[in-house]
């Protein structure tokens, strides 16, 4: 099971697969949000921020922070590089 990276002094960092890892505990095993934040130890406001971002991913929104899916990751970079290509062309 992936742990979260964490520093006692800053807000908890989770890292993809973690964050992955809730979304499967409620979409796949059916487990309500409630149950999810306490078997994981995670406030409710975190797991629903990870559900709505794999929501806009799935529905071909750009979500927020770091793209959850390995597709959703690849898009980001392709986009990075086409935009930069873009720049350069119009140069």
């Amino acid at each position: 099971m992936a742990k979260p990276v964490s520093n006692p002094k800053s807000r908890r960092v989770f890292d993809t697969d973690f964050k992955l890892q809730i979304v499967q505990m409620v979409k796949t095993q059916g487990l309500s949000i409630n149950q999810v934040c306490k078997d994981m130890q995670l406030g409710e406001s975190a797991a629903r921020a990870r559900l709505g971002q794999f929501e806009a991913e799935q529905s071909g929104q750009s979500g927020i922070g770091k793209p959850l899916t390995a597709e959703n990751q690849r898009i980001r970079q392709l986009e990075s590089e086409n935009k930069q290509l873009r720049g350069d062309v119009e140069i």
